[in-house]
């Protein structure tokens, strides 16, 4: 039979599963009586873990929010998946602030983990591979992450210092539509009242924000992911390329994403058999041309360079490699 100290963190942990239990609940989850039960929430409110009391016909006992985090009871698999997410949120680039915290964090679940599981943790940790390289992105900073989701979440404006990519900097305020993390990257779509106009920014390029009276309503519609990856295809760079490539958005970006090209879906012909095929219209902006050929090889789909004319000659010269090669006797022993 559990002693004591056992049924307690039973019921820190029960009471951690969310919303208020009864004290006939507990009690008979705990085996003991509703007196013991008060005398054991009584236990976790001397070791400053947030419990409220809730009168009235369903009250009895719940988790209220203090000013720390109360200790956490975690099953193998709970703390695996914690562990594993703090690992891969460093290598991803979506942890905040700085990896300190998640190294920090990462040791303190291992310290209190027991010797049994926190060695089957060091053997999936320790034998664990990554085919991708770590990300180089600078993560945000909490104290900008934070406001900011509420300010999307609350409907509210705020005031952000940003530094552009050229390295200036300059004052706007902002309607927040939504966060998105996208390779490595955390961004957050807004309506720029400094410019009238709707923008993108990186939140590592954000170095204060400040939370402004009123509210504003939320636009409908709205698809922040979608908008983020439209802005870095649309990014000024040195070449414009514009292609008509036959097949559907879905086939098209299995080879060109979302995040480099603007795939539109073009009516059919009015003379067009039904069975045909669709053609879609690809635009991209590049600040090379070299790779694009091999990508368009790889569609293995019929296409159109509308423009530039330099990457016809590139496309040109690929083919005549590509059929020197395959014309090309194996070496002699």
């Amino acid at each position: 039979m559990p002693g004591p100290t056992a049924r307690v963190l039973t019921l820190l942990e029960l009471l951690q599963s969310g919303g208020t239990r009864t004290v006939t609940e507990l009690a008979d989850r705990l085996g003991v009586d509703e007196r013991t039960v008060r005398r054991y929430a009584g236990h976790l409110i001397d070791l400053d873990v947030p419990v409220e009391s809730v009168r009235g016909r369903y009250g009895g006992y719940r988790l209220a929010p203090g000013f720390r985090m109360p200790p956490l009871m975690l099953s193998d698999d709970e703390a695996l998946a914690v562990l594993l997410g703090l690992v891969a949120g460093r290598r991803s680039g979506l942890t905040t602030a700085t990896g300190a915290a998640g190294e920090t964090a990462t040791a303190k679940i291992r310290r209190v983990l027991p010797e049994r599981l926190r060695l089957r943790l060091d053997a999936v940790l320790g034998s664990l591979s990554f085919t991708a390289p770590p990300s180089e992105a600078d993560p945000p900073d909490s104290a900008v992450l934070l406001p900011i989701a509420d300010a999307v979440t609350r409907h509210r404006p705020v005031s952000i210092r940003y530094t552009a990519a050229d390295g200036r900097r300059s004052e706007r305020t902002l309607h927040p539509h939504g966060l998105v993390a996208h390779s490595g990257r955390w961004y957050v779509t807004a309506a720029d009242l400094t410019v009238g106009e709707d923008r993108t920014f990186r939140l590592d390029r954000i170095s204060g924000v400040r939370a402004l009276p009123g509210s504003f309503e939320p636009r409908t519609g709205a698809d922040p992911a979608k908008r983020v990856l439209t802005a870095l295809a649309t990014a000024p760079y040195r070449h414009e390329v514009t292609l008509r490539v036959q097949g559907t958005a879905e086939q098209i970006h299995t080879r060109l994403p979302a995040g480099i090209a603007v795939v539109e879906e073009l009516p059919p012909p009015a003379d067009a058999e039904p069975e045909a095929e669709r053609w879609a219209r690809v635009d991209l902006r590049v600040e090379r041309l070299d790779w694009l050929p091999a990508v368009l090889a790889s569609l293995d789909r019929p296409f159109v360079i509308e423009r530039p004319d330099e990457l016809r000659a590139l496309v040109e010269a690929l083919a005549e490699r590509l059929t020197a090669s395959a014309r090309r006797n194996p070496p002699h022993a």
